[in-house]
């Protein structure tokens, strides 16, 4: 059976996406539901709030040590920062999908290796190519669909083919008065009339930047949350800022309004051009089938 190697993050909401997905498409909820669960619990005891038998390395061969490449294995994701021990997290898993055998390959960084060249195909947040590869220009990039057209050919071989539909938002927040000062929606139009500080995520400087547009940035300055204290507090005392919401609940909880959505945050499937095979046309029109997208790209 050809195998297929398929680069996924090792943690977090995007790998429980193609877990799901994979899961809706070949029937293994159990194998999902146990990577996902014991994940979760890991980063439970990292963050404290879960107590957990013997020492990080019992569990990481109580986990993996089975030598079989149909069950899971993790590694440990090494953690610099003081106070912070090491976590386990998604290392791979092999997952017959039709006649191709499936490596799930866990990265820290998915989109930056398959941009090296090291797969054909990869799951990674969107956030993450608008971080490192879109063109910035005046006019502001709305949607999955227009980012393939903002990526320089000459750049990279990689190139968005679809999402999953695990989305959040990144969302326009404003405080009441904000609002009430310029007296306008909390649109795109907004920030277009607003100079001052905005608040955002130190990380999402460059895709700010795009999903706003060059010219609306004119006359404002990116301020950051202190401390790592909670981003909408930080929005809140700035008066306005972009951050990600599901619900909005919390933003609601801080006195924050929520305006227009500005760019979605999904988990996408990539493809890079030039190591695409046969067997990898195949595992993605499987993964993909009857699902429905706004990206522009050619289906594989």
């Amino acid at each position: 059976m050809t195998t297929v190697r398929v680069a996924v993050p090792r943690k977090g909401r995007p790998l429980e996406a193609v877990l799901e997905r994979i899961a809706d498409r070949t029937g293994t909820t159990a194998l999902a539901d146990e990577i996902i669960s014991t994940l979760r619990f890991e980063k439970a005891v990292t963050k404290g709030n879960q107590s957990a038998e013997g020492d990080v390395y019992d569990r990481l061969a109580e986990y993996s040590d089975h030598g079989d490449p149909q069950h899971p294995e993790y590694t440990l994701l090494r953690d610099e920062r003081e106070g912070f021990p090491r976590r386990i997290v998604f290392d791979s898993v092999t997952i017959p999908v039709d006649d191709v055998a499936v490596q799930l390959v866990g990265r820290e960084e998915p989109f930056r290796a398959l941009r090296k060249h090291e797969f054909a195909l990869g799951f990674d947040s969107a956030d993450l190519v608008l971080e490192e590869v879109v063109e910035l220009t005046p006019d502001p990039l709305r949607s999955l669909g227009d980012v393939n057209d903002r990526i320089d050919p000459h750049d990279t071989d990689v190139r968005l083919v679809s999402g999953l539909g695990d989305t959040v938002w990144h969302t326009l927040l404003a405080t009441p008065d904000q609002r009430r000062r310029l007296d306008r929606d909390l649109t795109r139009s907004f920030v277009d009339a607003y100079e001052g500080p905005l608040c955002i995520s130190p990380r999402y400087e460059r895709l700010v930047e795009a999903v706003l547009g060059t010219d609306a940035l004119a006359g404002i300055e990116f301020v950051y949350p202190r401390n790592g204290g909670p981003e909408e507090a930080a929005i809140a005392e700035t008066g306005v800022g972009v951050y990600l919401t599901v619900t909005g609940s919390t933003a609601h909880d801080h006195g924050l309004e929520l305006g227009e959505r500005l760019f979605p945050s999904e988990t996408v499937l990539l493809e890079n051009a030039a190591e695409t095979t046969d067997a990898a046309e195949r595992v993605a029109d499987s993964l993909l089938a009857d699902t429905e997208t706004e990206l522009t790209a050619a289906s594989l």
